[in-house]
């Protein structure tokens, strides 16, 4: 009699060296650490641990003693200012969410979050349920606003357009557009979406508004006010505006906006009545509020709506309308944008906002069942259509920037459609912003050529001058605008514009301030700037290994202020301050050091007195470890990072800066104590010579248990370089669709990740070149099971699994997600993510063609799998999605179909609706079963399920996945 047995429901055997393997039910409780921080004065921190699946956990700790509480499912914190106060929200547990998602409640009836609020160091918690959110102010302390849920009984019904997940065996298109729709449906995991053109009576927008409470943190005195829907607070937390919405329970209600001083205790409505108020933006110090308003329209129903511009300064009666469509200065055919962004600059002197043409009325006349629904398609169009429906409604929503100054009492219209992209300087206050415009050279974005205009815009005036034509590179404004920095991929230099001319200030610079190891077929990218420096005396500038001092006037000579390039260490500058805008005498500075050659890590401080980096005690010492993002105290010398290896999970630590040769360090939070119950990995860098004699280096893993007298079968994973990360740790969790590395070593296997460096117009043969070369080495050993060695790989890594499979048969099972096979076809497909071309990926960047189909046919047959599918002797599994935003998913449709044909032994998954890199965890779950399932079999010889050697019949979807091994 057959038994049959599921792979989930299997329990090892054997036991690793009284260690178990990981299996595939370990995920779910594995953790990471999420958010934390840390107070200002350093004594206090808040951070989260969050499983892979189910209730995270928040908890507050002194950094001076023993003081540790644990909430459970505690998330979204802040510190107060005064470092005393701990604000977060609570979640519903992960099982109430999950079976209201089950029952397919609605919306309102699913469960709610809580607010809770507690005293650094004390056990009292203050706790509110079903709260929407709650801000608190940027700097002040006192007080917090939070939110309640809406009453379900005032909410309106809206129209809702239900969009399936897209089953691509039933896909009807009846334009781009819908395929757009879709792609944004899915990328953004919602089935049902609401469309405001369903709507036009504007129920959903007029949903009525709920509580906001209003809470002094000092006294715990509560303040409540009705039918709010939105509500800010400035800066320093002196004033809070309120937008009101009618109430359905009292006809004389309107909407409105209020404004509560929240130091003299004073409640003022500042202005009633109209349709809608948004993009609301303050002073820092409060006395000015501007926002956005339709106060004309007398009902929702109306097809085009009049925006004005309002302001409230400290003393006045009411908001009055500031600037409309008729206020001088304004553009004839222009109005206010409902949708740009409202601000004011740091000193409150300029107002920026937001214009767009007054848009033309809806033809009413027009029948939705007899209109034409076609997409043209024109050469001269400055985008694709498909690049134009995926933007649409970004498109719409495009406003361009305008200022009023207070000072001059002027306006000043900065922006428009051919000068869309304006940068400000000096916090909004500079004399002098940017403008930079692609406009007449963006269909050559389509083979990857992007040349900027770079503009001096006059602020004052609006006067724009030409600073450089057809830029191809980066432009980076000085702290005060006094200066526009530009890199120049041609002549791989900084230039800095002074206001009169462009003067090259590297140019006695005599190591690359570019990539040095590019390997595309374009320019190389430069590794940036560090900062300004206060005043804009100078800007700090990165080579590979260190930093330069250089004069923007180009006068003083450049100055290297640290480096590693001897040693082949990195030293990078790391913002601890969020804050900072430019850098200080007598700063302290943070850097990261990162060593080339051994891959280890440190922190080091550093403080920048007379022009010097001045070094101090470091912060972490270099070692064999990954140290996560620091965040520092703000009033104090104290810093918050992670830390892990391969071999050790996160953990929180703490270091106090207390002098510049004492520093204080300790462990506060450590993850995943059940990992000691595993047999684990242990990672070493691996180097060898490829075949063409270059100095090659890659990660090997092994387990734990490792025994040279063994055997292990191996898999090779790759992508481009990954060496770098060989201290990183890696959680056994189901991945979107790379290599599950610490499972299959756990169980087994060896892993090895080598890293490539690419010949240009021959990636194929340098995936080779490196891949099977050390592949070949590592053969050598005996330990390494030769005649069992397969590859995986996702996206660019498939498309090698693709390549490798045809140009070798050294591979005994191959896994390729994602693969492109046939450049010639690809080359002209479209990335459905963003609607782009794919033309500049294989003349400009990854696939490294650097040449056109008609230019060199002979390199896109040379790097196509396609042509040489008949030499395929090594099983394939493709993953290919019918959602995939990258790689167009007929590349594996067209690689299957060519191996059925040729008789090879070949698979496809294509989980319906999902991206390049799967999003549902269901979906990554599955995947990692079946990809454990494909290499036991081929690898070690274990039974194969049905889906391999059976398959699974549409009749059968969704009801057999074909799991199941006949263990007979």
């Amino acid at each position: 009699m057959k038994k049959i047995f599921t792979l989930l429901l299997l329990t090892p055997v054997y036991l690793l060296a009284q260690k178990k393997p990981l299996d595939h039910t370990v995920y779910d409780s594995w953790q990471s650490i999420g958010e934390r921080m840390i107070s200002n004065d350093g004594k206090w921190v808040v951070y989260t641990i969050t499983p892979q699946e189910g209730d995270a956990d928040i908890f507050i700790q002194s950094t001076e003693s023993n003081y540790k509480r644990q909430i459970p499912r505690g998330y979204n914190a802040v510190i107060t200012e005064d470092s005393r106060y701990a604000v977060f929200k609570i979640k519903p547990t992960y099982k109430q969410t999950r079976d209201a998602q089950i029952k397919k409640k609605k919306q309102e009836d699913m469960p709610k979050d809580s607010i809770a609020i507690i005293e650094l160091g004390k056990d009292s918690i203050y706790k509110r349920p079903n709260i929407k959110g709650y801000k608190t102010p940027l700097k002040g302390f006192d007080w917090i606003a939070y939110q309640k849920e809406k009453d379900p009984a005032t909410i309106k019904p809206a129209n809702l357009s239900t969009q399936k997940t897209v089953d691509s065996l039933k896909r009807t298109i009846d334009s781009l557009a819908m395929l757009v729709t879709e792609l944004k449906n899915i990328k953004a995991g919602s089935k049902d979406v609401t469309d405001a053109d369903d709507d036009p009576s504007g129920a959903a927008a007029a949903s009525e508004g709920s509580d906001l409470v209003l809470r002094n943190l000092l006294s715990g005195k509560e303040r409540v006010f009705k039918n709010v829907s939105e509500y800010y607070f400035n800066t320093y937390g002196q004033k809070l505006a309120i937008e009101i919405t009618k109430s359905s329970k009292d006809s004389n209600s309107k909407n409105g906006v209020l404004l509560f001083d929240l130091v003299k205790q004073k409640l003022d409505t500042i202005l009633l009545g109209g349709n809608d108020f948004r993009n609301f933006a303050f002073t820092e110090d409060g006395n000015k509020l501007a926002f956005v308003g339709d106060r004309d329209t007398t009902t929702s129903k109306v097809l085009s709506k009049t925006y004005g511009l309002y302001l409230y300064t400290t003393g006045d009666d009411s908001a009055h309308l500031m600037i409309d469509k008729h206020s001088a200065g304004m553009v004839e055919g222009m109005t206010i944008s409902e949708n740009g962004a409202v601000s004011f600059s740091k000193s409150g002197k300029r107002l920026f906002f937001g214009t767009i043409p007054v848009p033309p009325l809806k033809d009413t006349s027009l029948i939705d069942i007899d209109l034409v629904k076609v997409d043209i398609w024109n050469y001269k169009d400055d985008y694709l259509q498909t690049q134009q429906l995926f933007n649409l409604q970004r498109d719409l929503k495009k406003s361009f920037l305008a200022m009023y100054d207070f000072d001059a009492q002027n306006l000043q219209q900065l922006g428009s459609e051919h000068f869309s992209n304006i940068i400000q300087t000096a916090e909004g206050d500079g004399s002098t912003f940017i403008a930079v415009t692609d406009t007449g050279r963006r269909v050559q974005q389509q083979w990857g050529v992007r040349q900027l205009d770079v503009y001096a815009v006059n602020v004052t005036n609006g006067k724009k001058t030409l600073v450089k034509k057809n830029l191809e590179g980066e432009v980076y404004p000085s702290s005060t605008g006094k200066y526009i920095l530009l890199y120049d991929n041609k002549i791989k230099n900084y230039l800095a514009w002074d206001g009169s001319s462009l003067k090259n200030i590297t140019s006695k610079i005599k190591v690359p301030l570019y990539d040095e190891e590019n390997d595309v077929p374009d320019d190389p990218n430069p590794y940036g700037i560090m900062k300004w420096q206060q005043n804009d005396d100078a800007v700090f500038i990165y080579d590979r290994y260190g930093i330069w001092r250089v004069d923007p006037k180009a006068i003083a000579a450049p100055e290297l202020m640290i480096s590693g390039r001897n040693n082949k260490e990195t030293y990078r500058y790391i913002q601890v301050d969020a804050e900072e805008k430019f850098i200080k005498p007598e700063q302290m500075l943070v850097f990261r050091k990162f060593n080339n050659t051994t891959k280890y890590s440190g922190l080091i401080s550093s403080a920048y007195i007379n022009n010097t980096f001045e070094k101090t005690a470091p912060i972490k010492k270099e070692g064999a470890y990954t140290l996560g993002q620091p965040i520092m105290a703000k009033n104090k010398h104290i810093f918050l990072y992670t830390i892990e290896s391969f071999g050790t999970s996160p953990e929180l630590d703490v270091t106090n800066v207390v002098s510049n040769d004492v520093v204080q360090s300790k462990s506060l939070a450590s993850t995943n104590p059940q990992q000691s119950q595993y047999n684990w990995l242990i990672a070493e860098l691996y180097k060898w010579k490829t075949f063409n004699g270059k100095d090659a280096t890659g990660i090997l893993y092994k387990p734990e248990n490792f025994d040279s007298k063994k055997k292990y079968p191996m898999i090779i994973y790759f992508y481009e370089k990954l060496s770098d990360g060989l201290y990183n740790y890696q959680a056994p969790s189901p991945t979107p669709s790379r290599l599950n590395i610490p499972f299959f070593v756990s169980r087994g296997y060896l892993v090895f990740a080598p890293d490539i460096s690419y010949e240009k117009g021959h990636p194929g043969k340098s995936a080779f070149n490196y891949i099977v070369s050390g592949a070949q080495a590592l053969s050598k050993n005996s330990w390494v099971d030769a005649k069992n060695i397969g590859i995986q790989g996702q996206s660019w890594g498939g498309y090698q699994v693709a390549y490798l499979i045809t140009a070798t048969p050294m591979f005994k099972a191959a896994w390729a997600g994602a693969p492109v096979v046939n450049m010639f076809s690809a080359y002209g497909g479209i990335r459905w993510e963003g609607g782009i071309n794919r033309q500049f990926q294989y003349e400009r960047t990854q696939s490294r063609i650097g040449a056109t189909p008609w230019q060199r046919p002979d390199l896109y047959i040379e790097n196509s799998p396609f042509f040489n599918l008949q030499k395929v002797k090594t099983p394939l599994v493709i993953m290919s999605n019918d959602a995939d935003g990258a790689v167009p998913w007929y590349q594996g449709i067209e690689m299957f179909t060519a191996m059925r044909r040729l008789g090879k032994p070949v698979w496809l998954l294509n989980y319906n609706g999902e991206a390049h890199n799967l999003v549902e965890r269901k979906n990554r779950k599955d995947i990692q079963i079946r990809e454990q399932q494909y290499f036991d079999w081929l690898l070690k010889g274990e039974k194969p399920p049905k889906w391999i050697t059976e398959g699974v019949p549409a009749v059968k979807k969704g009801k057999d996945w074909g799991l199941n091994i006949d263990l007979q």
